[in-house]
């Protein structure tokens, strides 16, 4: 070896040396900060397109950092400009996003066709809807509890975060509220002040409490690594919080709990990743998180009752739907779209979004899917989804030949129960937040009416999605009577609209067994001309007919 080859060796040594130092140098610096990056890095982990366009850019860029200096045509020196490595790198960078954007386009299909797949293989049907909860209804309306809540309490140095939904210990349904430190200041040294509940299952009388004598050591709105989000990504890197905290109280000390979206890889007709339930990350006021498996999550008492399951695989799932006969199925020009479902629509304003959450029987939660028929054209349900809320299992009711009104329809028809209320921001009274319940076996939408400041709930509303009847309600005691299967006509308050918006005149008949309650139809001078007997259970419905020697 001559003292070129020599010198030339030490040089790529030395080279070789600084590269993998300063590489080591980028990874501790990466590794550190790791929870800033963890977006990306779960992403290009777990996405096939980004596996290639970034694993593969971050492979280049690393064999090119490590390499000797390449020579350019404008100068043959081995010590050359690292331009001929920057050209490689962009040829490099853009033929992989060509693959990648190629190779997504697939792959994305065929996700959402395994996941339309898994969903009908683990779901069961339904024969009737299941029974609901009845003495856990949603009442009061998020915006409203918002405006309640926010304007009875004073905190100078924090504020309440965004409300979810959690369940309060005496096993009501509450919309919760996590204390937060704000302004920018305080979040750079101050902590999450406990958490606060509003009870929703009332419309007067509403329970507000607030567990706030102790901080929480990882808390929302708190930054880098003091936050709560910081420390769940350090300590459980290779799964997502997309869902909203819910904050909760179980035997006086308030937790949060995050549920955990994780993927696995699928390598079946091509490779491609599905999202799976991963457990719950339960945070603990003194810092403590505890990572569980759906298993412990479920067995673990102070997550009793709560939600668990991630309303983000729900969603997904549902979404899938449109797959489950196939591909091609549902594609333009070449799909029959037999079978093909999408996520009911909801009006501007309606202030929720699918799933809905409500409460069944045993205080059991449950995400709410109404499906419809793809398309603009047509808006009844098809089908109605129902996803336990702790495990995780998936049942569905058919419609079957019977077409039932969507959440659109419902609240027009609650609208058109007084003709005249000016509907809107700039009217009288807003209609928000329908959610399915079921009562004897038939599904109702329950819609709220709320002043237009939406500080206040003025009367529930309950429309028949099969029959367009609607029902409403004045008072709390009187909505969880109905739901429990009461009779209107023994409802003080309550008033019945047929389906020509007409109220529905109903009398009792308590001495009879074996009549349920009068229908009383009255002229237009107010004087009875008919009484019609209803056996209990009868279902009624009205239709308006002309006959033939009337005038039109």
């Amino acid at each position: 070896m001559n003292l070129r080859e020599i010198v030339s060796s030490n040089d790529l040594t030395r080279h070789l040396a600084i590269r993998i130092g300063s590489l080591a140098i980028l990874v501790g610096i990466l590794w550190f900060l790791r929870p800033l990056f963890h977006p990306l890095i779960y992403r290009i982990v777990y996405s096939p397109t980004l596996l290639i366009i970034g694993g593969g850019a971050i492979l280049v860029a690393t064999l090119l950092f490590l390499a000797p200096p390449l020579p350019t045509s404008s100068d043959q020196n081995l010590m050359a400009s690292p331009s001929a490595k920057l050209t490689l790198f962009g040829m490099a960078f853009v033929i992989l996003l060509v693959l990648g954007v190629l190779y997504g386009i697939p792959a994305s299909e065929v996700e959402e066709r395994t996941l339309a797949q898994d969903t009908m293989a683990d779901s069961q049907i339904l024969e009737e809807f299941p029974e609901m909860n009845e003495q856990n209804a949603r009442i009061t309306p998020g915006a409203v509890a918002d405006t309640q809540t926010r304007g009875s309490v004073s905190y100078r140095q924090h504020q309440l975060g965004e409300s979810d939904i959690a369940r309060m210990e005496d096993g009501r349904l509450a919309w919760s509220y996590a204390i937060e430190p704000d302004p920018f200041q305080v979040q750079l040294s101050g902590n999450q002040r406990g958490v606060l509940l509003s009870d929703m299952t009332r419309m007067e009388n509403r329970e507000m409490q607030a567990y706030d004598e102790n901080d929480f050591t990882y808390g929302q709105n708190m930054l880098l690594h003091r936050s709560a989000d910081w420390n769940l990504k350090k300590s459980g890197y290779w799964d997502q919080y997309n869902d909203d905290p819910i904050e909760f109280v179980h035997d006086g000390e308030a937790y949060m709990a995050y549920p955990k979206t994780g993927h696995e890889w699928r390598f079946s007709p091509i490779p491609h990743t599905v999202p799976v339930w991963d457990g719950v990350a339960l945070v603990h006021q003194d810092g403590t998180i505890e990572h569980l498996s759906p298993e412990e999550a479920q067995q673990n008492e102070a997550l009793d009752g709560q939600r668990l399951y991630p309303l983000d695989i729900t969603e997904q799932k549902m979404n899938s739907l449109g797959y489950r006969n196939g591909i091609t199925n549902q594609m333009g020009l070449i799909g029959s779209y037999e079978g093909v479902i999408e996520p009911a629509s909801l009006p501007s304003g309606a202030g929720n979004d699918q799933p809905f959450v409500i409460d069944l029987a045993g205080e059991q939660m449950s995400y709410v899917m109404a499906m419809e028929p793809h398309g603009d054209s047509t808006t009844g349900l098809d089908e109605v989804w129902f996803t336990d809320a702790t495990t995780g299992e998936v049942t569905y009711y058919e419609t079957g030949s019977e077409t039932l009104r969507g959440p659109d329809r419902a609240m027009g028809v609650a609208r058109g129960t007084d003709t005249q209320t000016s509907w809107g921001e700039d009217g009288d009274a807003l209609i928000v937040e329908p959610v399915p319940v079921s009562v004897d076996g038939e599904l109702w939408w329950h819609s709220k009416v709320v002043t237009t400041d939406q500080t206040d709930v003025v009367r529930n509303i309950f429309v028949n999605a099969h029959t367009d009847e609607a029902v409403i309600l004045f008072e709390t005691e009187e909505v969880y009577d109905f739901i429990a299967g009461t009779d209107v006509a023994e409802l003080d308050s309550a008033e019945a609209i047929d389906e020509e918006g007409e109220e529905i005149e109903t009398e009792p008949e308590p001495d009879d067994p074996e009549v349920a309650y009068y229908i009383v139809i009255y002229d237009a001078a107010g004087d009875e001309i008919d009484r019609i007997e209803i056996e209990p259970g009868q279902d009624v419905s009205f239709e308006s007919e002309q006959r033939a020697d009337d005038e039109p």
